[in-house]
């Protein structure tokens, strides 16, 4: 990971319940950041204020299942729940444990929020507090479910499938990404190529098209009242996939969260406005883990 002031952080890998997960870690505070990117990025997202995060926490930014340099296994006849969203939360919470820490204050961004805020409700005893990020809670990945009929017909066909889904995201993959910023004059070409390479590595169609088939309904919002800890909702005045609306009805039905909007901004708001994202996490994180970043 690198940012036009940061020299390059060294990529490291831990075997994680059945991945060799890639991440890049800096700093070496008691506390421990663990940054969760979203659907079709990688790690990279966090360039902009990855370095600034660590000034007084150990910060550990990881390529999730399905993007980056982690590992994309073909899981075993009837175990696409590999790539599941429960199945991701557990990788959070083990790859924590073999950080040597005890818990940690996730940050996730779109399906990464949805992977930190499932990892809160399955393992409270491992996570600190929340960053919630453009979380998709009330739509998108969390509650997405094929129907039983096309689940199992894409299974039985799927080299079809697998082919199908390449052609398509192929063509739609830099339109998509350009719709996830407000002022999309500031995603450069070079970084949507960035992305495109680091998302199309080995066998990232049949990895994508596995993980799309272990997508089912999680009934978060069934559960939110369960989780007590400290949370902060960012949403960007202006993103398009996860709307405001949503983010300030997270921020209302969680117990102990504040909702900061982020003007000037999209769905990405540490890369379209980080100075602003690190200011919002600067306060909170401050007030909450007694530590301070920037």
């Amino acid at each position: 990971m690198t940012d036009s002031n940061a020299s390059p952080t060294p990529s490291q890998f831990l075997d994680v319940n059945g991945f060799r997960v890639h991440y890049q870690r800096v700093g070496s505070g008691a506390t421990l950041i663990v940054l969760l990117h979203g659907s079709f990025l990688s790690l990279r997202s966090w360039r902009h204020v990855f370095a600034e995060l660590s000034a007084h926490a150990t910060v550990v930014a990881i390529d999730r299942p399905v993007c980056g340099f982690t590992s994309r296994p073909v899981p075993k006849s009837g175990g696409a729940a590999l790539y599941s969203a429960d199945a991701q939360s557990d990788l959070v919470a083990a790859l924590i444990e073999q950080l040597g820490f005890q818990r940690a204050i996730l940050i996730g961004h779109s399906t990464g929020g949805t992977v930190a805020l499932l990892t809160a409700l399955r393992h409270p005893d491992k996570v600190q507090a929340l960053v919630l990020v453009g979380a998709m809670i009330y739509s998108g990945y969390a509650t997405s479910q094929l129907p039983a009929p096309v689940h199992r017909m894409m299974t039985a066909l799927k080299p079809l499938f697998v082919k199908l889904m390449r052609v398509m995201i192929q063509r739609l993959y830099t339109k998509a990404l350009r719709a996830l910023w407000h002022q999309q004059e500031r995603l450069t070409d070079d970084d949507i190529a960035a992305y495109r390479a680091d998302f199309m590595i080995g066998s990232w169609d049949r990895a994508f098209l596995e993980s799309f088939l272990a997508t089912h309904r999680l009934d978060l919002e069934a559960q939110l009242l369960n989780l007590t800890l400290p949370v902060l909702v960012i949403s960007g005045e202006h993103d398009r996939a996860v709307k405001l609306a949503e983010s300030q009805r997270l921020a209302d039905e969680l117990p102990s969260a504040e909702l900061i909007v982020i003007p000037d901004c999209g769905h990405i708001p540490h890369e379209e406005t980080p100075s602003a994202f690190l200011a919002a996490v600067n306060g909170f994180i401050q007030h909450h883990a007694n530590i301070k970043l920037v």
